[in-house]
């Protein structure tokens, strides 16, 4: 059974893998469409102080969060909070792991055609549509409209939005307003496709069960990546503590 916990300023859903899938495919068939986001150190760092306004509260309009790190779910455990961390890329794999749901259509924004083909050959059960977005997809541009009008144009029930944060989540509103009541749930889930479509290798199952995936990715792409986990995801920990100090945790 599914419940809901807040936490540095997100309701997130809890609850053991079983019954989040079901609250996933629950909000596939619902019909209204719901916007589900991951929050991680890197959001929770760049919401905080580094993003406008404006792209914070579309963030924070999302119908549903699950928490997608160990150190935020560490965090929580602080406060006595369990906030079941799982990655966006475990999450996707947990619902293609469920039997009885193969009927439900994936559509995905953002992969390339040649992962879309290799998502194919891998879950073999499941239908599986590209959404053809710009490599360099930008907020406001006619390419940005044109993709948001065909992703809410499409048949499907789950729509796996894969365009890195915070363009993602700003696409999942997007397209939730040109959607209507269509129904189907939209996950920003990141890389999820990349490491599912065997396109990035992940780190070894050690290194994820001691919560150290991300120094994977960091020693995978330094230059990409080094900022973002060695200079930024520490300030996580003042961010904790300024909300428990002022009492809104």
């Amino acid at each position: 059974m599914t419940d809901v916990r807040n936490f540095l300023g997100f309701a997130f859903s809890t609850g053991p893998i079983d019954d989040i899938v079901q609250l996933i495919v629950t909000a596939a068939r619902g019909e209204r469409t719901t916007v589900l986001v991951t929050p991680n150190v890197h959001h929770v760092v760049a919401l905080d102080r580094q993003l406008p306004p404006e792209t914070v509260a579309t963030y924070h309009s999302a119908d549903l969060f699950l928490c997608d790190s160990k150190v935020l779910g560490r965090l929580g455990r602080w406060s006595d909070l369990s906030l079941t961390p799982r990655t966006g890329t475990d999450r996707v794999a947990d619902v293609l792991a469920a039997p009885g749901n193969r009927d439900l259509l994936i559509a995905m924004a953002g992969p390339t055609t040649s992962q879309a083909e290799a998502m194919a050959a891998r879950f073999p059960d499941w239908r599986f549509q590209l959404i053809e977005t710009p490599a360099r997809l930008v907020p406001g541009t006619k390419e940005w409209a044109d993709a948001v009008t065909s992703a809410a144009q499409a048949d499907w029930q789950i729509l796996l939005a894969c365009l890195s944060f915070p363009k993602q989540e700003l696409f999942a509103a997007n397209v939730r307003a040109a959607r209507q009541d269509k129904g189907g749930v939209i996950l920003c889930v990141g890389a999820a496709v990349d490491f599912l479509s065997g396109t990035l290798p992940r780190a070894p199952d050690s290194w994820q069960k001691f919560g150290l995936e991300w120094l994977h990715r960091l020693l995978s792409e330094p230059r990409r990546l080094w900022r973002r986990y060695l200079v930024d995801g520490p300030k996580v920990f003042l961010i904790y503590l300024r909300q428990r100090r002022s009492g809104s945790l």
